[in-house]
Order: C-alpha cells, then structure tokens, then sequence
C-alpha cells in the first residue's frame, strides 16, 4: 500500500538531495512527492512503496520524517480540464476533507486526509 512520508529538511541547499539520495541509496524508489518552505522548514511529502525503508534510510541521514500515513491514489483520471475537480467534488459532497494533494512521477493523483477510507470510497477507487 503507498505512504507518504512527510520528511523535515532544513530550509536550505542541499537537505532535498540528502534525503531523495538517502531514499534512493536505500533500493526506495520516490513515485511522488511534493515540496515547499513553511519558515524556517522545507517540508517534502514523498510517495513509497516501503515506507520502513524509506524512513530508515532518511533517518540514518540524520533527517527527520515527521508523520507518515496512507493515501489514496487516484490513476483512472483521464487527463483532460474538469476530470480532477470532479473528482474532488465528489469527495467533498461525501463531507470528507482532502488535506494532502499531489502528483506521482507518472501523472497519478495523491490524496491524503483524515479520513482515507472516506475518500477512496467517494473517489470510486
């Protein structure tokens, strides 16, 4: 089942490459992620496969994962204007919020909240 981790780097050059080496060096392919500065914080969401490795391997460079958790990844949208704010639609019409969205390396789309089973169901996954 995918994870995102939610890795902690230091908001400055070179931490994004430590951890994405780590990963890498670790046999962990990244098939997703997304990454931005929140203070004195970068934040890097990453999409794996093995999680306990990943985690691993990040923490033995001396890095922090804050939070890990499963999400929910939707590949059967077409990729054409509207299909991904119908989709998301259709979740929040269920009343499940989405805290957590972004792109796999092969055009797939990450969710992630509170409630995953919720939004793998309005999702139709």
């Amino acid at each position: 089942m995918p994870k995102d981790l939610m890795v902690i780097l230091a908001n400055r050059p070179g931490t994004l490459a430590d951890a994405a080496e780590a990963i890498g060096n670790a046999g962990v392919n990244i098939d997703g992620g997304c990454g931005f500065p929140a203070g004195d914080e970068g934040v890097f969401h990453i999409l794996v496969d093995d999680a306990g490795a990943a985690r691993r391997a990040v923490e033995a460079a001396g890095l922090e994962v804050r939070a890990e958790r499963d999400v929910v990844v939707l590949d059967q949208l077409p990729n054409q204007p509207g299909t991904l704010g119908a989709a998301l639609r259709r979740i929040a019409d269920a009343g499940v919020n989405v805290d957590l969205i972004y792109s796999s390396a092969d055009g797939r789309v990450v969710l992630g909240g509170d409630d995953v089973e919720g939004i793998r169901q309005a999702a139709g996954v």
